[in-house]
């Protein structure tokens, strides 16, 4: 990452520049490039003008914003990580997991196991890659109070038996899947890996988003990178807050500034990023399944992966693909147990 020295280098940026520039989560070339020139104006308190002129000169440094071939982009989506559900069935569903550099949207009645969902994954996103794992850790920002410490410690308890002791041998602690006390220092590792938030309204929520850039910006050169986010639920704030046809605008306006705040986290550190979202019944429909998430055309065209949870019988649960870029639309079924899902 650039130092605030290196910023000084970028035309118009001097030290006081720099350190508001840093102070505010800037602090690299890459970062810099992606912004637009009204957020680093607002960012810096420098006219906008300016603030174009240091974001192209910063374009440049980090050779970041032009053309580039189709084999080239084939050649970077290489780089690109799969995180695994440890459920088969949904995995060839999503072509291998859960995409790095993408968003990936859950939607469902309550119930449904969303927040089991987001549990399962920040779990399995410490797993070793031959797990299905990405070897990094997790921020996990909560806005409906469903984070529960206990049931990560189910979900590590269930994982396969040769899936743990990869787990344990990657942190170097000793005994196996058998030893009460390496499970116990296990799950405590785990945990200390998943950055939680709680969220308590939109604007608390848009800050934190904010500010996971600053987390896996200081973990990016450590032991455990971040490669997942989570947001459950991501539309709970927003619905609530921004009531009645009136307030529609205002709340797509900052929903969508919202979902590029978070995209950019997952593209900038090649990180997998999960969303929950509610849904509404359609009271028109007569036939079919009258279940719709919300959020609107913002999200929906946001969304790189849409994925409907829905409930069946006891613990069963359909998992439906709605969207994707490059994957056909299918159905998985898996089932939500107390050790976590798994297959059915």
């Amino acid at each position: 990452m650039a130092t605030t020295e290196d910023l000084e280098s970028l035309p118009g940026v001097g030290p006081a520049t720099a350190d508001k520039l840093t102070e505010s989560g800037f602090d690299s070339y890459q970062g810099i490039a992606v912004a637009s020139p009204g957020e680093l104006s607002n960012t810096a308190d420098i006219g906008e003008s300016t603030a174009a002129d240091i974001i192209n000169a910063a374009r440049d440094a980090a050779d970041i914003g032009g053309f580039e071939t189709g084999a080239n982009v084939l050649e970077r989506r290489n780089e690109i990580g799969k995180l695994s559900w440890q459920v088969d069935e949904v995995d060839d569903l999503l072509g291998g997991g859960v995409e790095t550099q993408s968003i990936t949207e859950v939607y469902g009645e309550f119930g449904a196991g969303k927040s089991q969902v987001t549990h399962q994954l920040s779990v399995n996103v410490q797993l070793p890659k031959e797990y299905g794992g990405l070897e990094g850790s997790a921020i996990f920002i909560d806005s409906e109070d469903t984070f529960r410490p206990e049931r990560i410690a189910q979900m590590v308890r269930g994982l396969p038996d040769e899936a743990i002791a990869a787990a344990l041998e990657a942190r170097e602690i000793e005994g196996g899947p058998e030893s009460e006390d390496a499970m116990d220092q296990l799950i405590e590792s785990v945990l200390d890996n998943i950055h939680v938030a709680k969220a308590f309204n939109s604007n608390h929520q848009i800050l934190l988003a904010q500010k996971a850039q600053d987390i896996a910006s200081e973990h990016e050169d450590s032991e455990w990178p971040v490669r997942l986010v989570c947001i459950d639920s991501l539309t709970a704030h927003f619905r609530a807050e921004y009531v009645g046809r009136g307030e529609l605008a205002s709340r797509q306006q900052k929903l969508n500034k919202h979902l590029h705040d978070i995209d950019k986290v997952g593209n900038l550190y090649n990180a997998a990023t999960v969303v929950t979202n509610q849904v509404a019944s359609n009271p028109d429909s007569y036939f079919g399944d009258p279940t719709q998430p919300i959020g609107g055309n913002i999200l929906g065209h946001k969304s790189t992966f849409r994925m409907y949870l829905r409930k069946s019988k006891g613990t069963k649960r359909i998992v439906r693909l709605v969207d994707a870029p490059n994957l056909a639309d299918g159905e998985a079924v898996m089932r939500v147990e107390e050790e976590g899902l798994k297959p059915e």
